[in-house]
């Protein structure tokens, strides 16, 4: 594989000259530009730069990008196991275990260009599937090679001020959006509040916004603003204990859900799901993305280096198990036509 020199891009800024790569969430508080990667199941990968520039992302480059065909990909569970997963989480919900649980599969297909580079893809995607935290972690050293249009807000810091921003529901079009997507991202919402709760200060979480609609690329999602302020004494080590991995992400109450899930799922996310982005510790300021609409590059794959993607549904009692299949190839179609590379976009529309 040829050499690619570790670099992270996010907000229109480029950092390169890596410095420190670290799996403490401490350095997050100590001084630089850091490119956060946590994994679902908890690996944390945190990489300071000592260069960070604005750059803009460069328009797709003629064959610097060569990704898997769309009928490529296989899924960790297919139609069949994924709708009786469904069932089954409706039948935790009848007992009351558990009021919603995120179901998921990852899925992957050989990359056709060993060499591929995850920005190249960054490209295309931001060219394809805009999105407002999108991004790129390129560590090939450390296992990280990861490129994201995640739509969502996992945490936003600003001095002591912290926000996230939860998406539950999804349609092609607003009319789409059930009583059910309402439920789920009203319950999602006290969930997150109370995770803010446990690390900030008393009476300072708020909801400023509730079940907006909010158009994306090919989709809308309803999604919600929860605030707070940081307790005294705490920080990225405490907010990130408090909160991960994401509500939007596993279910409520969390910990039922999180047991639901090892038991349905059967590959772990990686960074699916899990939190991607940046934190400028001398100005006190970072933004973590849900990984949702992610796509990463496993080089460790016993056939060969592969290319992987997630795609999931939150499951509650008024779910209908076809329509939550139907959701998850909903929200995969568009970004695996984007990966593929033979896409044509116009207008942010891809046709």
């Amino acid at each position: 594989m040829q050499y690619l020199p570790p670099l992270a891009r996010f907000g229109g800024l480029l950092a390169t000259d890596l410095r420190d790569v670290t799996s403490d969430p401490s350095a997050l508080d100590s001084t630089g530009f850091w490119a956060v990667a946590a994994d679902f199941e908890g690996r944390l990968v945190c990489a300071r730069f000592g260069d960070v520039r604005p750059d803009p992302v460069p328009a797709p480059v003629a064959g610097g990008w060569h990704g898997p065909a769309t009928d490529a990909w296989t899924s960790s569970l297919d139609r069949e196991a994924y709708v009786s997963g469904v069932r089954r989480i409706r039948e935790h919900i009848a007992r009351g275990e558990v009021y919603q649980a995120n179901l998921c599969r990852v899925m992957s297909a050989p990359l056709p260009d060993p060499a591929a580079d995850v920005d190249a893809l960054t490209a295309l995607l931001a060219r394809g599937n805009p999105a407002p935290y999108a991004g790129t972690i390129r560590l090939p050293a450390h296992g990280v090679e990861i490129a994201t249009a995640s739509p969502e807000l996992f945490l936003r810091r600003t001095g002591r001020t912290v926000e996230s921003g939860p998406i539950k529901g999804t349609g092609r079009t607003a009319a789409d959006l059930l009583p059910k997507d309402h439920a789920e991202n009203v319950m999602i919402v006290d969930l997150v509040r109370n995770d803010l709760g446990r690390v900030c200060a008393t009476g300072s979480v708020t909801v400023p916004e509730l079940c907006a609609v909010e158009e994306h690329p090919g989709l809308v999602h309803l999604v919600s603003t929860v605030r707070g302020q940081l307790a005294d004494g705490a920080g990225w080590p405490e907010l990130l204990a408090a909160t991960f991995p994401p509500g939007s992400v596993t279910g409520a109450p969390k910990s039922s859900a999180l047991r639901i899930i090892a038991a349905l799922e059967t590959a772990p996310r990686g960074p699916y799901c899990g939190g991607i982005g940046w934190v400028d510790a001398d100005r006190g300021t970072g933004e973590l993305a849900v990984g949702i609409r992610t796509f990463w590059i496993d080089r460790e794959a016993p056939a060969g280096p592969r290319l992987r993607f997630g795609t999931g549904a939150g499951i509650t009692w008024g779910s209908d198990p076809e329509r939550e299949w139907a959701e998850t190839e909903l929200k995969a179609a568009r970004l695996l036509a984007v990966a593929s590379g033979t896409h044509e976009a116009t207008g942010g529309t891809v046709r």
